[in-house]
């Protein structure tokens, strides 16, 4: 067992080892948070089947999917169960899955609760998103043997599993107003998924924001490879990417594509494939998160009004509910770009 940081050359190793990493973060249609995708009576391997079907076909070939402390506290065999059915279908699909264990955005405002979970709110992004395990489970100690429980036994049952490619140990630390008080859990998870031994790699991103430059250190530090979210135009990602790559380690974009932020598929996949940053665009079918709809129209002080943004225009996500991409071009791009894909595969497409 060890508990040490890969060396840069192992890091670039693995990479090297890999396609083109090209995927996104996914949820399906039919759920409105990852409590809803995990639980049992919710559970949707039909529709996860169905939709990873149509990333496939777009030229997709790996994912990023956020679990939800809770549901594995009240039944852990049964979520791992889960997710071992959900590798099988992503992995029939040609599909690798990055996990996250923690999280701190909490759109709802609400801490993570089992059982059915809240219809979305109308014209609302993403309103019933909690945060995993929860702010109040994040800051109280007492509650962390179990947080360690939790990642070190989900690890332990998938640390070498080549259908998992990557664990990403916690999104967006400090979010939903928590600032610097998840920083000691941020610092601790590495430490629990290192203790199981994985054979994949650990990341957790960092934050262009100057006040965050605590996170900042910490994920560039600890992490095997550096990963990162960008919801910018691109002249400001190629100035911010300048100093993630003296770092000098493996680079992945887990979160991008904010359209009406200028933030596309025709202006940042060709970058990302010049400069060899592997990427997840944010979404993949439009469905009850409703992250077509911009950070603007959210419920809590997470929205940020854009002037003269375009309600019409999308703001994440790739197909409608029926398979049909939003902007048939982006599909073509994502095919040409990774030399993969069958668009032939897709239903009939929406008009651009």
């Amino acid at each position: 067992m060890t508990t040490e940081r890969w060396s840069k050359e192992d890091a670039w190793d693995w990479y090297g080892q890999q396609d083109w990493l090209v995927g996104c973060n996914y949820l399906p249609s039919t759920a409105v948070n990852p409590t809803e995708m995990w639980l049992a009576d919710s559970f949707d391997p039909e529709t996860i089947d169905r939709e990873l079907g149509w990333a496939n076909a777009a030229g997709m070939n790996t994912l990023r999917v956020f679990l939800q402390y809770v549901v594995w506290e009240d039944d852990p065999e049964g979520l791992k169960q889960r997710m071992d059915e959900f590798l099988g279908i992503a992995d029939r699909n040609g599909l690798t899955t990055m996990f996250v264990f923690f999280d701190d955005v909490a759109f709802s405002g609400d801490e993570p609760y089992l059982g059915p979970q809240k219809e979305p709110l109308s014209n609302t992004h993403n309103s019933q998103w909690t945060p995993s395990p929860g702010h109040e489970r994040a800051v109280e100690r007492s509650a962390w043997p179990r947080l360690a429980d939790y990642v070190r036994d989900i690890v332990g049952e998938f640390r070498e599993d080549e259908r998992v490619i990557i664990w990403d140990v916690y999104n967006e630390p400090g979010n939903s107003e928590m600032g610097q008080q998840t920083l000691p859990l941020l610092r601790e998870s590495f430490d629990w998924v290192r203790e199981a031994d994985p054979t994949q790699p650990v990341t957790a991103g960092v934050n262009w924001d100057p006040n965050r430059s605590t996170q900042n250190q910490i994920g560039s530090e600890h992490a095997d490879v550096i990963s990162f979210h960008d919801y910018s135009e691109l002249s400001f990602t190629r100035e911010r990417l300048e100093d993630l790559e003296a770092y000098d380690r493996p680079l992945l974009c887990t979160e991008w594509l904010a359209r009406t932020r200028d933030n596309h598929v025709q202006t940042h996949l060709p970058y990302y494939k010049e400069r060899n940053i592997g990427c997840y665009t944010w979404g993949l079918v439009n469905g009850k998160t409703q992250t077509n709809l911009p950070w603007s129209t959210a419920k809590t002080s997470i929205a940020e009004a854009i002037e003269d943004e375009d309600p019409e225009t999308w703001f994440h996500d790739l197909f409608h509910e029926d398979g049909t991409p939003y902007r048939w071009t982006e599909v073509e791009l994502l095919t040409k770009y990774t030399g993969r894909g069958d668009p032939s595969a897709l239903p009939v497409t929406a008009d651009d």
